[in-house]
């Protein structure tokens, strides 16, 4: 898994960024509906994240799926972690997870008042 190239760019930028989405567009200018919903979820948290869009190298869109063995994106990370997917995303934010597992990981928020 390492020799690919990809999976290696995958991995710099998910070790090197506390916060990593991996989605279709950009955080400004999501292209698609999940993507949209899980940059909601940490904006409305006030999480500082890396937005990647997937959808400017065909390579780095399969290679991610590869990567995490999840067949979707986006694809969230957090400290090098994967996370999950919309889906999963959004009950954490629902529930209150997702703000303690960024607490718990050392993640600063600052929610929009």
């Amino acid at each position: 898994m390492d020799d690919n190239p990809v999976f290696t760019s995958i991995k710099e930028d998910v070790e090197s960024n506390d916060v990593v989405l991996f989605m279709k567009g950009t955080p400004v200018f999501p292209q698609c509906g999940f993507s949209a919903a899980t940059v909601q979820a940490l904006t409305l948290l006030g999480v500082k994240f890396k937005g990647i869009d997937v959808l400017q190298d065909p390579s780095l869109r399969d290679g991610i799926k590869q990567y995490s063995s999840w067949p979707t994106i986006p694809q969230l990370y957090v400290k090098g972690e994967f996370v999950g997917g919309c889906d999963i995303v959004r009950e954490m934010y629902e529930t209150g997870e997702l703000g303690e597992l960024l607490t718990s990981s050392g993640i600063a928020m600052e929610p929009a008042a």
